[in-house]
This record gives structure tokens, C-alpha cells and sequence, in this order.
């Protein structure tokens, strides 16, 4: 009998214990995504971009096509938001943040952006994993 409720508590504690590491990983990915909204909107493109995978191997897919590496995409962004009237105000709206394995997700969403000179709407499909313990944008598909 000790031995069946030592196997139970173990199992259920396990259980427990995924659930949080779960609800974890997607605190800490609306953390990253809470911290771009907030650079974005006072129009620092760089501190927005921390949020994405500092490497070569980073994939932007837009309207305009395949952007690859960190630079570039940074690139990228300083050029079609070359002012604050650009940036503008950023707000999103998350509608999934799906787990693909122990260390990536696939988040959905909604942004918007009010701005001077006019707004911006677009959907969004961003792939995160967790690199030396934090969370990075790997790919972004963003029209």
C-alpha cells in the first residue's frame, strides 16, 4: 500500500509540476512580447528587436518576403519604420500560444498600431525557443 501511494504522489507531482512549467513558459513568452510592445511603442527598434534570436539563422517572413538573420531584420524594420510617426503605438492581441516541444512554441496573434500616419493592422505567427535558458523569437511571419 506504501509503495501504490508513494507511485501515486510521485505521478500526480510530476503531473503538477508540468502544468506549471507550462503556464511558466508562456508567462515568461507574453514577458517577451509585453517588453517589444513597450520598446516599440517609444520607438526603440533595437531594444524591440531583443526579443528576437541574435543570430544568422533568424527567419522574418513579411508582404515584401524572406528576411534572414538578426541584422537584416533589423535592417528591415529601421527602414519601414524610419520614425516615430511610423512606430507609433503598438498593441497586441494573442489568440494561441501553442507548445511544440519542451523548449519552443508557436504564438498567434493580432497586432495594431496607431499611428500619425495611419494606422496598421496585420496578423502574426512568431516561433519562440528557449536559448541558454531565454526566450527568442526564431521565426516571425508577419503581414
Amino acid at each position: 500500500m506504501t509503495k501504490l501511494f508513494l507511485l501515486l504522489f510521485v505521478l500526480c507531482t510530476f503531473n503538477t509540476f508540468s502544468q506549471t512549467t507550462e503556464k511558466d513558459d508562456k508567462d515568461a513568452i507574453m514577458a517577451v512580447l509585453k517588453a517589444q510592445r513597450i520598446a516599440w511603442s517609444k520607438n526603440n527598434i533595437e531594444e524591440y528587436m531583443e526579443g528576437y534570436w541574435k543570430s544568422d539563422s533568424l527567419k522574418f517572413y513579411g508582404p515584401h518576403g524572406l528576411t534572414s538573420g538578426w541584422e537584416n531584420t533589423l535592417i528591415r524594420y529601421e527602414k519601414a519604420y524610419p520614425t516615430e510617426d511610423h512606430t507609433g503605438k503598438l498593441s497586441y492581441k494573442i489568440n494561441v500560444i501553442t507548445k511544440i516541444s519542451d523548449d519552443a512554441y508557436y504564438v498567434l496573434g493580432e497586432y495594431h498600431i496607431k499611428r500619425e500616419v495611419g494606422n496598421a493592422d496585420g496578423i502574426f505567427m512568431l516561433v519562440f525557443k528557449r536559448i541558454n535558458g531565454q526566450w527568442k523569437i526564431i521565426a516571425d511571419t508577419s503581414c
